[in-house]
């Protein structure tokens, strides 16, 4: 029996369709443990690839017989030689292109919604690092925010939608993923915006993403407003969009909050996260829809994909949003997740301090983006 190939598009469209796949890992344990494809009915069995050189007789009777199998490795060419010796052995199975490396940079735009005066709003998915990042467009001119590195994504869509990309903006100094933000303002020449505050220490040149100075896009006075909200990163800037949409940044996400410890500040910084998130965000209409610019867990994501929810039901039901201060700062400062893969190397780069080339960096991003903290 000849054997599949699943691409990452197509398994990220089970994972938004909620379909089942039974998923077997030949990583190592370690590797799984820390980091997996997930999906709400998805089921998973992990058996290294070095117990699997003498054979898969062992595991066949553990693979499902009416459920699609998925094989997977760090790279493709562990899971292609598993799959082909089950192949042999009769069963009907598919790789994962490009294994997890593929994986980790897929991004899928899934549209948001509309602006009132022309225009669209579309959220990239990066489904295997749980980043988000936006396109905001309005008669034939683009802001993207929060860009991953693979600016190619961007740049395609921008060019079958004929948009101009004019501006980019990092809603802060990113250290789970390499922004794409300078790469693309480099090749378009649009302008690229960075929060002065977390700018200090960069050795390029700017725009400052200061609160007050809105950002144009289109001629249909489509008003990107900037809000200072630091807490996350002692620059941390949120955006309005429409007057409709909260662009969160690392500040807010839809079961979480942000964490201050990636600079070292958290005992710094949370003060500015609390006045953040339990002043300045209650300023807000609590009708907007807030956007976020990552999600740690599958339960975040909705019907189509999107990773959303109005501002006001997160005051409802996000518990960090609903702590007393004590609470909160123990929250935020104790028992924190590990922290990012290569963090530290990832907000050089950022800084551009070092230039990693394409290999490293996309080693230095493997793994989930754990800027969140969870009750």
């Amino acid at each position: 029996m000849s054997v599949l190939q699943l691409t990452s598009k197509a398994v990220t469209k089970k994972v938004f369709n909620q379909e089942s796949l039974f998923i077997l890992d030949v990583r190592n344990e370690n590797d799984f443990k820390d980091w997996k494809i997930e999906g709400v009915n998805f089921e998973y069995l992990n058996v290294p690839y070095f117990d699997l050189l003498d054979g898969v007789e062992e595991i066949i009777d553990k693979l499902p017989t009416d459920k699609e199998i998925l094989v997977v490795c760090a790279k493709e060419g562990s899971s292609i030689m598993v799959a082909e010796m089950l192949s042999d052995k009769g069963l009907t199975v598919h790789y994962l292109k490009g294994g997890m490396k593929e994986w980790s940079e897929h991004l899928e735009p899934v549209k948001i919604g509309d602006l009132k005066d022309g225009g669209s709003i579309y959220q990239f998915v990066r489904i295997g690092k749980g980043c988000l990042s936006y396109l905001i467009e309005s008669n034939g001119e683009a802001v993207i925010v929060d860009a991953s590195r693979m600016i190619e994504e961007y740049e395609s869509f921008a060019s079958a939608h004929n948009i101009q990309i004019k501006h980019v903006v990092d809603t802060h100094l990113h250290a789970d993923h390499i922004s794409g933000g300078r790469n693309i303002a480099e090749k378009t020449g649009a302008t690229y915006y960075l929060p002065p505050n977390d700018a200090e220490e960069v050795v390029f040149n700017y725009t400052g993403l200061v609160e007050g100075n809105d950002i144009v896009v289109g001629n249909t006075k489509v008003a990107v407003n900037p809000f200072y909200t630091p807490g996350h990163t002692i620059g941390s800037t949120s955006l309005v969009v429409d007057e409709k949409y909260l662009l969160s940044g690392d500040i807010l996400f839809v079961e979480s909050i942000g964490r201050p410890d990636l600079a070292g500040k958290a005992e710094d910084w949370v003060a500015d996260l609390r006045e953040s998130l339990y002043n300045k965000y209650t300023l807000f209409p609590k009708d907007l829809m807030v956007l976020p610019a990552h999600f740690s867990r599958i339960s975040e994501l909705g019907g189509n994909g999107e990773v959303s929810a109005n501002l006001g039901e997160l005051y409802e039901r996000n518990t960090g949003l609903n702590l007393k201060e004590a609470e909160f700062r123990k929250l935020v400062t104790e028992n924190l997740p590990p922290q990012p893969n290569s963090y530290q190397e990832i907000r050089q780069t950022n800084m551009g301090k070092i230039t990693p080339d394409a290999e490293m960096q996309r080693e230095m991003e493997i793994g989930s983006n754990r800027c969140a903290v969870h009750e």
